[in-house]
């Protein structure tokens, strides 16, 4: 297929090339893939790079990113290899020796163990995942970042969580030249406490000035765009599908939140802490909730009726619905025994080919780069979750470039009065601080353009 790039695709592509660091904070189907594969084929047809990595989610490195370098002319000439599945066949990529290696980022360890560490490039796809500075992917990365000379981050979700998230997205980056070599300089100069108990800091908030201040300093090296602005994207429309608890079922919940402890048919549901029975009440919400024993009791199935209305009001078009727990999954199958879900390459291209009406998928697996929206135009969140990362993400499989729909909606089944509408009000206001990151480091095309 031929390769005629919208001006901002122009734009962030050229951004790649003038930074050998860049943060490329490109929204949801502005195309990041083929932005950046377009760039590395530049570079390394002026000799200026000669092996590339590709770090990405799983099913993205797998599927998304081979797919971009065979669909696109341009790109052909292009070698590849994907690192991913047992370590007989990650060792055989390796061996290839093509250009561009692409890997999930969960064998980072394994990689930068392995030794050899023959790359001149990284393009980290999803640089939010890198944003916890104890994990091993992280430490991993940085151990071989030093020999590295270009680095692009990608991703549409900077700061899902809040601001602390940058710190480590910007260490793998620049080695903490803009926001400090080690978190605790990061906080101590932008961050102050904001709950403590027994001496201990249990959250933290930016210091008045913060947030423009750490803007400033990541702005040389970071381009943002929102789809909106540069996209004729579909409308999108956002709905509340109310559902509430029958006496008996608003008892179980309230004792719960308040007792921290239920039995149920005989079953102990303990919880610890407030983290453990936020978890509790938010699986109440959904209709089930694993007790001490790992076993699932039912609660309700107030979302599931409503999950029956919304299927049979779609006529048969095809839906989406995310899930979160195991047990929710089992439940929807076991009323709907011809949903599907969509786990592995050929799930997705029978979605995308209008072959299953109702797909079943988690945020956590199926959030990141995967395109499906061929397939449909219909999402519905039968479990809600807090990341606001999962939750953009796992919209913009359907909302997105290419969508042929003149709408997409996304259905949110909601029960009253329970955790799932303090989730609702967290990913709002999560959102805002997002969208605040996004404006502070826009591209300024226009003026770059005239220039």
């Amino acid at each position: 297929m031929k390769y005629e790039p919208h001006e901002y695709q122009k734009y962030a592509t050229e951004f790649i090339l003038e930074h050998p660091i860049a943060a490329v904070f490109l929204q949801m189907g502005l195309g990041k893939s083929v932005i950046t594969l377009t760039a590395m084929k530049e570079l390394m047809d002026h000799g200026m790079i000669r092996r590339a990595l590709v770090i990405a989610p799983l099913r993205v490195a797998r599927d998304t990113w081979p797919g971009e370098i065979q669909k696109w002319d341009h790109l052909k000439g292009l070698s590849w290899s994907v690192a991913v599945g047992t370590e007989k066949a990650r060792r055989e990529a390796l061996r290839e020796d093509a250009q561009i290696t692409i890997i999930n980022r969960e064998n980072v360890p394994w990689l930068a163990e392995e030794g050899g560490f023959d790359y001149d490039m990284i393009v980290i796809d999803e640089l939010s995942s890198f944003k916890n500075w104890q994990a091993k992917r992280f430490k991993a990365l940085m151990a071989v970042r030093p020999g590295v000379r270009r680095v692009v981050g990608l991703t549409g979700t900077p700061s899902s969580n809040g601001l602390m998230d940058l710190y480590a997205e910007f260490r793998v980056l620049d080695l903490g030249q803009r926001l400090g070599r080690t978190i605790y300089q990061y906080r101590g100069q932008y961050f102050e406490p904001e709950a403590m108990s027994w001496g201990h800091v249990l959250s933290w908030r930016p210091k008045r000035g913060a947030e423009n201040a750490i803007y400033k300093q990541i702005q040389d090296i970071t381009v943002s765009m929102k789809s909106g602005e540069y996209l004729q994207m579909p409308e999108k429309v956002e709905n509340i599908v109310l559902v509430r608890l029958k006496p008996g079922e608003r008892r179980l919940y309230d004792r719960m939140a308040r007792e921290m402890m239920l039995k149920v048919d005989g079953e102990e549901i303990n919880a610890k802490n407030a983290a453990v029975l936020s978890g509790k009440l938010a699986q109440m919400a959904n209709g089930a909730v694993y007790t001490e024993s790992g076993e699932s009791i039912r609660i309700h199935d107030a979302k599931l009726d409503a999950l029956e209305d919304l299927i049979e009001g779609a006529n048969g078009q095809p839906m989406l619905v995310a899930y979160w727990d195991q047990q929710d999954l089992e439940r929807i199958r076991e009323r709907f025994p011809e949903t599907r879900e969509l786990k592995c390459s050929q799930d997705l291209v029978d979605w995308n080919e209008g072959r299953i009406a109702v797909g079943l998928i988690h945020p956590a697996s199926a959030g990141h780069g995967l395109n499906l929206q061929s397939g449909g135009s219909t999402i519905v969140w039968f479990g809600l979750t807090w990341s606001l990362e999962l939750y953009q993400q796992t919209n913009a499989r359907l909302w997105r470039q290419g969508q042929t729909a003149e709408t997409v909606v996304i259905h949110h089944i909601v029960a009253e009065n329970t955790m799932d509408e303090a989730m609702m009000t967290a990913l709002k206001r999560k959102d805002r601080t997002q969208d605040a990151l996004m404006r502070a480091v826009k591209a300024e095309m226009a003026k770059a353009m005239a220039a």
